[in-house]
């Protein structure tokens, strides 16, 4: 099945932001490509035992773009399936590294068929502490690798209000993290860590 129009613009970009609208009912979270126009749209439902996220290409939420589902209820060791809605594929998965995420964030990338294949890991662990025990003002900065090798970054703009990550998947020009799983990581960055601050 042709990728849709939608779904190729919401993930051509090497360079997008995402922005989280927390003080909602329902969390809400944007994308923009470099231009600021919206790519991409979630709606996060609350009091799910068990995360199922759609990331839609537009405040519509007509056009599904991605499935971001877990695979069991209430683990800090979650995996995470992503799968192109579009063309009801799976894409990868990401597992959060459970007890360690609570010191610092981090993830693992894996394969259509689960084997890992990269990491996503807060900038350190020195400033992961200041910002969990002293104040969450600190903005995070989290480095994407993929066979071992630095494919970008998610840097959060400091602003005590509104959550937003500005992603640079630029270092990454052969594209070996699939551009639909760097933008499901942002969702779960924003989704799944942004509860902690």
């Amino acid at each position: 099945m042709a990728t849709s129009s939608a779904t190729a613009a919401a993930f051509s970009h090497d360079r997008f932001s995402a922005r989280a609208k927390v003080f909602d009912i329902s969390p809400k979270f944007y994308f923009y490509d470099p231009e600021g126009r919206v790519i991409g749209f979630l709606k996060q439902k609350l009091f799910k035992l068990k995360e199922d996220i759609r990331l839609y290409a537009d405040e519509s939420a007509t056009q599904e773009l991605l499935t971001i589902k877990a695979r069991s209820v209430l683990d800090i060791s979650a995996t995470y399936d992503v799968t192109d809605a579009r063309q009801q594929q799976k894409v990868g998965a990401l597992r959060r590294k459970g007890l360690k995420s609570i010191l610092i964030d981090e993830w693992t990338i894996l394969d259509v068929n689960d084997a890992e294949i990269g990491l996503i890991k807060e900038d350190s662990a020195l400033m992961a502490t200041l910002r969990r025990f002293l104040t969450n003002l600190i903005p995070q900065t989290y480095h994407f690798e993929v066979h071992g090798r630095h494919v970008g970054k998610a840097a959060q703009r400091f602003n005590p209000f509104v959550l937003t990550l500005d992603v640079d998947l630029t270092p990454d020009p052969g594209r070996t993290l699939d551009r639909r799983l760097a933008a499901a990581a942002i969702v779960l960055l924003l989704a799944i860590e942004g509860r902690q601050d």
